[in-house]
């Protein structure tokens, strides 16, 4: 069920982000209008737009009628004219605050009736955000996992302009399309996944770097033994369940070991500096030549397949 007063959504940006949104707003029955600056990025939203649905066809979770029916809810334009009387709007730009700044003055131009404005972004205040509108009061942060159309948790920020009205909008109209909200008592760097992430990662390029356990076994460790618990119970009900005198001790003994280090460790930063930046190069941490990666996106996309919950339009 669509939330109260939303009508239409719109998109701004094709990228991986943008078009995944709009995967998931008119596969829950949004009409959605996703602004390129071109026709190339145009013809590149809709193509990472498809795909998402192909993946979704192949898993028998979405029907190829289903996938058309969702498909005319969807315009793409280069124009904010015909953003005009959109009321929900996903700012999924690049992460350089004059480019947002640049793109709320427009939204501010030419969008007549919009009720909020949540920005992608993974790095950037709600505050500094905020001030580059003058409606400061309609912003918030809605930080979405990639890709957003299968990863159900929103992680929203207000600064401090926005009204209590736009958290409701925000929070209603995503929960209206399946998603989780985890909403921040305030603001902090790295938002909360990102900052429970990268202490993990630190901590197993310490594990490299010290000699103690290779990539690949650090991979199996993480990949058959606590990680696919989360996917079911949260963090504190296991140490609840646990017992905190028994993780007490742990840490007493545990942390003056592991890891502190206050900056990108050299195992990465030697890599970016040799160019071995992963899949997108061909090498990383991993040697990628040869790989499949239409089985390793599908791999990755697995766990989130079992959370898929649209509100599908019929065809």
């Amino acid at each position: 069920m669509k939330a109260e007063g939303i009508n239409k959504l719109s998109i701004i940006g094709t990228g991986m982000i943008g078009a995944s949104m709009a995967a998931l707003s008119t596969g829950n029955g949004y009409p959605t209008t996703m602004l390129a600056i071109d026709d190339v990025q145009a013809k590149a939203g809709m193509d990472r737009y498809d795909a998402c649905y192909q993946d979704l066809i192949k898993q028998g979770l979405v029907t190829k009628q289903q996938a058309e029916a969702c498909k005319r809810l969807l315009k793409v334009t280069q124009s904010y004219e015909d953003l005009a009387d959109t009321d929900f709007i996903f700012e999924c730009v690049f992460e350089k605050l004059e480019v947002k700044y640049s793109v709320y003055a427009l939204i501010e131009k030419h969008c007549r009736q919009f009720k909020a404005i949540a920005s992608s972004t993974s790095a950037i205040s709600a505050e500094d955000l905020a001030n580059g509108l003058k409606q400061k009061e309609k912003l918030m942060v809605a930080h979405p996992w990639n890709p957003p159309h299968l990863v159900p948790c929103v992680e929203v920020v207000k600064s401090p302009y926005t009204s209590p009205e736009t958290v409701v909008i925000v929070k209603a109209t995503l929960e209206s399309m399946g998603r989780k909200v985890a909403l921040m008592n305030k603001d902090a760097a790295g938002f909360i996944g990102n900052r429970i992430q990268h202490a993990i990662i630190r901590e197993a390029v310490y594990i490299i770097e010290q000699g103690i356990a290779s990539a690949e076994d650090i991979d199996t460790t993480l990949m058959y033994s606590f990680m696919p618990r989360y996917t079911s119970i949260g963090l504190f009900e296991h140490q609840d369940n646990a017992g905190l005198d028994m993780v007490d001790s742990i840490e007493k003994y545990l942390f003056p070991s592991l890891c502190t280090a206050q900056t990108t460790q050299d195992f990465i930063k030697n890599k970016v500096d040799a160019g071995e930046l992963g899949i997108k190069t061909g090498k990383g941490v991993y040697d990628w030549s040869g790989r499949d990666l239409d089985e390793f996106r599908l791999r990755a996309a697995k766990p989130y397949f079992a959370f898929f919950n649209w509100d599908l339009p019929q065809g």
